[in-house]
C-alpha cells in the first residue's frame, strides 16, 4: 500500500518556523481548546472534531474530542492536504475519493469516510494546522456550515494569538520584531546551507503629521494588510516598530526585490486613494542583499537596511 502523502506546502520552511515560534506543540491539553472542539462536535453532530497542527514529520492535535490519540503520522494526515489551500477541504465519501481510499485512517480505525478541515492561520498567513470535523459515514456540508466552521476556526486562531501574543504585532496581527527575529535567522540560516540567495526589504513609513488615533492607526493596518495581499506565502514580513516594516524574500536577489517593492508600493498608492487624507502612507524603501560574508546575523542585516534608509532620507529620497 502506497499512502498519498500530501505535498509540503511552497512556504514549508517559514510555516514550521511558525509553528514552533508559538511553543504549542506537545503542551498540555487545555480547556479553551476542548470547549471549541466540544462545541464544533455538537455543532455539526459528528463523532470526532479536533484541533490539529501539522508538524514536519506528524499530526499532533492540541484538542480532540471522540478520539484517544494525540498524534498521527503527516503521512496519513488528511489535515496536511487541508493546509495547502485557504478554504475548506471537504471530503464527503473517503472511499472514493482517490487521495484517500486507501489510507489507513480509512480502512482502519477510525474507520474515517466524511472529514472537513478548516485552515488555522497564524498572523503571517501561514496555515499551522485545522479545526476539523470527521464522521464514520458519508455526508456533505451546506454553504452556513461551511461558513460556521470558519467561524469557529476564526476562534481557534484567536485562542492561540492569546495563548502566544509574543511573536505578533497587537495593532495589525502581522509578525513583530521578536518573531521576525526567531523566523528570519532561521530562514538565512537554510539559504546558507542550501546556497540560496535573499533579499532584506526595509519600508520606512512616513504618516501625515496631523495623523493620530485611529485615522494613524488606519493608516498602519491597511499597510499591513496589503502586505499579506500583495506578497507570497513563503515571504517572511512585520512590523518592527512603530513606523518601521521588513520584507524577508528567499530565492531572491537584490534586482528581484526591487520589483516586488515596486509591485508592493503601486499597491499601496492604489490603497492610499481610498484612504482618509490624514491616514494615508508615504514611505520609502531600501533593499539589501544577503551576504554570508557580512552579515553573520539578521540584526547586522537590519543595520545595513537602516543605514540605507538614512543615507536615502539625507538625500531627500
Amino acid at each position: 500500500m502506497i499512502v498519498k502523502e500530501a505535498p509540503r506546502p511552497p512556504n514549508e520552511d517559514l510555516r514550521l518556523s511558525t509553528l514552533r515560534a508559538l511553543n504549542v506543540l506537545d503542551t498540555p491539553r487545555e480547556e479553551r481548546f476542548d470547549r471549541l472542539t466540544r462545541l464544533t462536535r455538537r455543532m455539526f453532530r459528528v463523532p470526532i472534531a479536533a484541533i490539529s497542527l501539522i508538524d514536519e514529520n506528524r499530526q499532533w492535535l492540541k484538542s480532540c474530542m471522540g478520539l484517544a490519540a494525540r498524534e498521527t503520522p503527516r503521512a496519513y494526515s488528511f489535515c496536511a492536504h487541508a493546509i495547502l489551500h485557504d478554504d475548506p477541504l471537504v471530503v464527503e465519501d473517503a472511499l472514493h475519493d482517490e487521495r484517500f481510499f486507501d489510507n489507513p485512517l480509512v480502512t482502519g480505525e477510525p474507520r474515517l469516510r466524511f472529514y472537513t478541515g478548516c485552515p488555522i492561520k497564524a498572523g503571517n498567513g501561514c496555515r499551522l494546522g485545522t479545526l476539523a470535523i470527521i464522521d464514520h459515514d458519508p455526508r456533505g456540508l451546506t454553504d452556513d456550515e461551511r461558513s460556521a466552521l470558519k467561524d469557529l476556526a476564526a476562534m481557534v486562531e484567536r485562542e492561540l494569538l492569546i495563548m502566544h501574543p509574543s511573536t505578533t504585532d497587537e495593532l495589525t496581527g502581522i509578525t513583530n520584531r521578536k518573531g521576525f527575529l526567531a523566523m528570519a535567522q532561521r530562514c538565512l540560516s537554510q539559504c546558507i546551507r542550501h546556497g540560496m540567495s535573499a533579499t532584506l526589504v526595509m519600508f520606512s513609513l512616513d504618516t501625515q503629521s496631523d495623523a493620530h488615533g485611529p485615522e494613524a492607526e488606519l493608516g498602519l493596518t491597511t499597510f499591513a494588510e496589503t502586505m499579506k495581499a500583495g506578497f507570497r506565502e513563503s515571504d517572511l514580513f512585520a512590523r518592527l516598530d512603530s513606523n518601521e516594516f521588513a520584507l524577508l524574500l528567499s530565492h531572491t536577489g537584490a534586482d528581484g526585490a526591487g520589483k516586488c517593492a515596486q509591485r508592493f508600493t503601486a499597491l499601496m498608492s492604489a490603497e492610499n486613494v481610498g484612504l482618509p487624507p490624514e491616514a494615508r502612507i508615504n514611505f520609502l524603501w531600501v533593499a539589501v542583499e544577503f551576504d554570508p560574508s557580512r552579515h553573520n546575523t539578521v540584526d547586522a542585516l537590519l543595520t545595513e537596511a537602516r543605514k540605507a534608509v538614512h543615507q536615502q532620507r539625507r538625500r531627500g529620497g
